[in-house]
């Protein structure tokens, strides 16, 4: 921990406060059948569109939040015992777009789990692939608290009465402007390898690490970007290429200088890293992959 700020600091180099999560690239086995879901169920709306392959983001951007490749014939998830997507997360900007998509939820009879976090609230959905999803608001991060410098973090009823109040009556009308991928989180095989990764050689502080079999991890002091956890089980393997799966996700850097400092960190700490036209590429001790790329520059 250094100073005040929650959370342990790597060891070396340190992601600039700054990086964020970007896209996220999913295998699918129909396509036509996902964008269906994601626009009417999540209400994301396609952005771009060529072939077997789709991008969808909020009202008002351009940037995608998700990037869907079509596999025909892909197999379901498994239910347990592969590494690699737990879920992604999209990050609603305030508390009362959540209450309008619990309201919106129940209006379409979509099933979800649903927390407290303490932190954030959150909802629990899968798409037809059995991809997992959560939506969430995050409380205000004066509200947070920490014990010996470690984030509290907790899974407890969500009040979803209280949510739907916070609506104040208004439809669920899409992702709002300034939605984002808020963090993503990733069964592993085992933590203290997975910490030497993301968090030695890639830069992720570590925001939370007494969660049962979960590390969770971030740069800038948010309570996280990164979930990790061994509840797949010990036998798990990652997820097959015939299956419906995470084929990378992106984190975004504030500038192409973090991106080349980042990259180095990697490949000092052993691990390799795959120039890309953006950014470049590397992979986590079970495949995983990881897209770092710059903040777009607006013109």
């Amino acid at each position: 921990m250094t100073g005040s700020r929650m959370g342990i600091a790597p060891p070396a180099y340190r992601l600039p406060d700054a990086t964020h999560v970007g896209a996220v690239d999913l295998q699918v086995s129909d396509l036509e059948r996902s964008l269906a879901y994601y626009q009417q169920v999540l209400g994301l709306r396609v952005i771009a569109r060529e072939g077997s392959r789709a991008e969808l983001g909020s009202a008002g951007s351009q940037h995608p939040l998700l990037r869907l490749h079509e596999q025909p014939g892909a197999r379901r998830v498994p239910s347990q015992g592969r590494i690699g997507l737990y879920h992604f997360a999209i990050l609603l900007p305030d508390r009362p777009s959540l209450g309008r998509f619990v309201a919106h939820l129940a209006e379409t009879g979509a099933r979800a789990g649903a927390a407290d976090h303490l932190v954030s609230e959150a909802l629990y959905l899968h798409d037809p692939d059995g991809l997992g999803i959560e939506v969430y608001a995050d409380r205000p991060r004066d509200s947070w608290q920490a014990n010996d410098g470690e984030l509290r973090m907790a899974t407890l009823p969500l009040d979803v009465a209280s949510l739907v109040d916070a609506a104040k009556g208004a439809r669920w009308s899409g992702m709002p402007a300034g939605t984002r991928m808020g963090h993503v989180h990733l069964h592993v095989g085992d933590l203290q390898r997975a910490s030497g990764f993301y968090h030695a050689a890639l830069g992720l502080d570590t925001m939370v690490w007494s969660y049962s079999g979960a590390l969770f991890m971030s740069a800038g002091g948010y309570h996280h970007h990164l979930g990790l956890n061994t509840w797949a089980g010990p036998d798990a393997i990652a997820a097959r290429e015939d299956e419906a799966r995470l084929l990378a996700w992106q984190l975004v850097l504030p500038d192409a200088a973090s991106v080349a400092e980042a990259r180095d960190s990697i490949v000092s700490s052993g691990f390799e890293a795959r120039d890309a036209d953006e950014g470049w590429f590397s992979a986590d001790p079970w495949g995983t992959t990881l897209h770092v790329v710059a903040e777009p520059q607006l013109e």
